[in-house]
C-alpha cells in the first residue's frame, strides 16, 4: 500500500484510540481520577505507535501542515460517531456546522 493511502488510514486509527483516551472516561465517571489517567495514558501508547508512522509515511507525499489538517477533519469525523455512538449525545446543527467549517480550512490546506 503506498504512503498516500497508508498515512490517512493509519491517522484514522490513532484517532480512534486517542478519542477513547480523551473521551472514553466520561462514560465512567465513578472511576477514580487517577485510575482515568493512567488507563488514558496506556490508550495513548497504541495512538502514538499509529501515529508517529502515519506523519513519517504521510511526510513522502504531504505537507506537515496537509499531515495537521488531515488529522484534525478525522479526528472531527471519529468524535462524532464517539459522542453519538458511545457517549449517547448527539451534535446539534451547530456542532455540525462547526465542523464543517474546518473541513473547508483543511480543504483550503490542500490546495496548491
Amino acid at each position: 500500500m503506498n504512503d498516500r493511502i497508508l498515512a490517512p488510514l493509519l491517522l484514522l486509527g490513532s484517532n480512534v484510540f486517542m478519542t477513547f483516551a480523551w473521551y472514553g472516561h466520561l462514560k465512567f465517571k465513578n472511576v477514580p481520577l487517577r485510575w482515568v489517567i493512567l488507563a488514558s495514558w496506556g490508550i495513548a501508547l497504541f495512538e502514538y505507535c499509529l501515529q508517529v508512522p502515519a506523519n513519517r509515511l504521510g511526510s513522502n507525499v504531504y505537507s506537515a501542515p496537509q499531515l495537521k489538517g488531515m488529522q484534525e477533519i478525522l479526528t472531527l469525523l471519529v468524535f462524532a460517531v464517539f459522542s453519538i455512538w458511545f457517549l449517547g449525545q448527539p451534535l446539534k446543527w451547530n456542532h455540525w456546522a462547526g465542523f464543517a467549517l474546518i473541513v473547508v480550512a483543511g480543504w483550503l490546506i490542500f490546495l496548491e
